[in-house]
């Protein structure tokens, strides 16, 4: 989960610096498309066949999957990296409240506190925001994480029933592909030059093998430990966008984004643990 926290944020590193040529759904589609170029090569190297029974849950895992990379997408290129990922990491805010409601769970004193805290930092993260009029992509970026929360269960799901994370991976960046693909049509078309498309081989690249490692952590490792790792990509979002950009936030910024971590780790140790919660 650290390899893959790592090239999280590469990849938001190569959507930023792609923003100037593309818009996020092409940058949706070539990450996609080369993605799936690449992961089907390792299937074919590992002997892992496409066919599958659990197409339905396949659908599932890249309808989600694709609506909340789009969304991330967008947000990256209009906020600063560090906000951009982390309201992509309130993931695990919304895959606790979905676990409790499904399972009709007791919101106990503690839990109650850490979804609280984590949603103080969403409002301590989002307020510098107001005053730049970009309160509605924050409002996206949450929806991305909403709809991440959604595909993490589904990965789990997918986990469960067996399925290689290499298949796994695949069916998402061809649903990906064709969704993005279709959206196309209606937008115009930037041409690729040869400094873009070195962006563009990055980005599908890091994309691609950040999605194996991740979908193959929260497949064999304990979640609680997963889910607290993937917070590292915040940390390395920061560090790249304080370097490359010299994007500097507030003193609340920080401090919320520091509140959404505690409480996603803290969500993950207090959530109650049930036999089928992938499924």
């Amino acid at each position: 989960m650290l390899v893959a926290g790592v090239l999280f944020a590469c990849m938001g590193v190569f959507v930023k610096l792609g923003a100037p040529y593309f818009s996020h759904i092409e940058l949706v589609f070539y990450r996609s498309f080369f993605g799936l170029i690449f992961i089907y090569l390792i299937m074919h190297q590992q002997g892992v066949a496409i066919r599958t029974q659990h197409w339905r849950n396949h659908l599932w895992r890249g309808i989600s999957g694709t609506g909340a990379l789009a969304l991330f997408f967008y947000c990256i290129t209009v906020l600063p990296l560090a906000t951009a990922v982390t309201l992509n990491y309130t993931a695990p805010l919304f895959l606790t409240l979905l676990t409790m409601l499904v399972f009709k769970d007791t919101f106990h004193l503690p839990l109650t506190l850490s979804i609280g805290l984590g949603f103080c930092g969403v409002v301590l993260l989002l307020h510098p925001t107001l005053q730049h009029e970009q309160l509605m992509t924050g409002v996206l970026g949450l929806i991305s994480g909403f709809l991440a929360g959604i595909a993490y269960l589904n990965v789990k799901q997918l986990g469960n029933l067996g399925e290689p994370a290499t298949r796994t991976v695949f069916y998402f960046s061809l649903i990906a592909t064709l969704a993005s693909g279709i959206w196309m049509l209606f937008d115009p078309v930037h041409i690729i030059t040869w400094h873009s498309a070195i962006l563009i081989a990055g980005l599908s690249s890091t994309a691609t093998l950040a999605q194996l490692a991740m979908t193959r952590a929260y497949q064999i490792g304990k979640t609680l430990v997963v889910g607290s790792l993937a917070y590292s990509t915040i940390v390395f979002a920061s560090l790249f966008g304080i370097v490359l950009w010299g994007e500097t936030l507030p003193l609340a910024s920080w401090i919320g984004m520091a509140c959404i971590i505690a409480s996603g780790v803290l969500s993950l140790r207090l959530i109650p643990t049930h036999q089928e919660a992938g499924k």
